[in-house]
């Protein structure tokens, strides 16, 4: 693998999106190696493969190498095509781990995304589909994208099975506005989808019962949704969850969820969900912990000028992609209390100089 001068580079599997990621959109070359080589079966999983492939579908002159024993992986990133993207996804992983890093980059491509992903719409792992739906995408509206943004979930697919299939579109920008999001406001309303397939009917409403019992006692203004699928639309096999989210006055979104485990009652997931829901609102913040990262991402694209964001405590997660963006991007972000007068609340006000990034991929008519 010949590695050029100006490739970055980074060692060890985690945070592989996310590098990738930010390799395409800066148009930086980079390498990644040390991936698991004491494991006992050394290199790439068959989701980080499938990962790649992907983004070669969904760019133009990418170019991918990797080594023979898959313990290292070089990418020299081309142009985000966008259009029309089919991927059938393994089933080691949901739909949801290759569409968050797509969702970061399909706004800056040569034309509006089209992509259909097929497998598990639902595990315990990554982000849901429904997550991704109702709190992912009103995220990107922060920024100035939202005409014909859209996620449609054709199939329902829960694990082992999966057999799931969603549609997402998004428009393309020629820049994303800067963000200056400091209220967090207060809780207004909370919504919820349980969903339930090849189950009975029955479980969705258990755990909205069970959800309501505690929910009832903080705020009268909640509406869950029973979303039950049958037939060929239902996936393989069986499975319920519940999600969860918060919207504040100021439009500020907290979310959780769970996801079915075999011999746990429908009752208890929805308590585990609630319970998790009222501890995000608890960290406080104007950002989700499951997507500051794609927030801080596009504070760094911003216009010339200076972006802000009140945030809960970052997760590890969080300050990794802030030393990656430094790297790829040269910003740095300025990190201040957001209460001055109260440290312990543990909120913290980011704030960065934007680096101006225009779509250059755009078609323009």
């Amino acid at each position: 693998m010949a590695l050029s001068a100006s490739a970055l580079h980074f060692s060890g599997h985690q945070y592989l999106r996310h590098r990738l990621v930010l390799s395409i959109i800066s148009g930086k070359p980079v390498k990644i190696d040390k991936i698991r080589p004491e494991d006992k079966n050394p290199g790439l999983r068959d989701y980080e493969v499938s990962l790649l492939r992907l983004l070669e579908k969904a760019t133009n002159g990418t170019v991918i190498e990797i080594s023979y024993t898959g313990t290292a992986v070089l990418l020299k990133p081309g142009v985000i095509s966008g259009g029309t993207v089919t991927h059938d996804c393994p089933l080691s992983r949901s739909i949801g781990y290759f569409l968050e890093p797509v969702v970061m980059l399909a706004p800056f491509a040569k034309s509006p995304f089209q992509l259909t992903l097929c497998g598990i719409t639902t595990d315990d792992k990554d982000l849901s589909v429904d997550l991704i739906r109702t709190v992912t995408l009103p995220h990107l509206q922060l920024f100035g994208i939202s005409d014909g943004l859209e996620l449609r979930i054709k199939k329902r697919g829960s694990p082992p099975e999966g057999g799931g299939e969603i549609q997402f579109l998004c428009p393309i920008v020629k820049q994303v506005k800067t963000l200056n999001f400091v209220d967090p406001g207060k809780i207004k309303r909370i919504r919820g989808i349980a969903h339930a397939v090849r189950v009975s009917p029955q479980f969705s409403n258990r755990m909205i019962d069970a959800a309501r019992s505690i929910l009832n006692r903080y705020i009268p203004d909640i509406y869950l949704y029973s979303d039950v699928y049958k037939g060929p639309e239902s996936g393989k096999s069986p499975g319920y969850a519940l999600s969860l989210l918060a919207e504040s006055t100021t439009g500020a979104i907290h979310c959780s969820e769970v996801v079915s485990r075999p011999g746990v009652a429908p009752e208890d997931i929805a308590i585990t969900a609630t319970r998790a829901l009222l501890s995000e609102i608890q960290r406080g913040g104007c950002v989700d912990r499951k997507h500051q990262t794609l927030v801080l991402l596009l504070m760094v694209l911003g216009s010339e000028d200076v972006g802000r964001c009140r945030l809960g405590e970052p997760t590890p997660r969080t300050i990794q992609f802030l030393r990656d963006i430094r790297d790829f991007f040269g910003t740095s972000f300025k990190i201040m209390p957001a209460n001055p007068s109260d440290p312990s609340s543990g909120e913290l006000l980011f704030s960065c100089y934007g680096t101006g990034y225009t779509n250059i991929n755009r078609s323009v008519a």
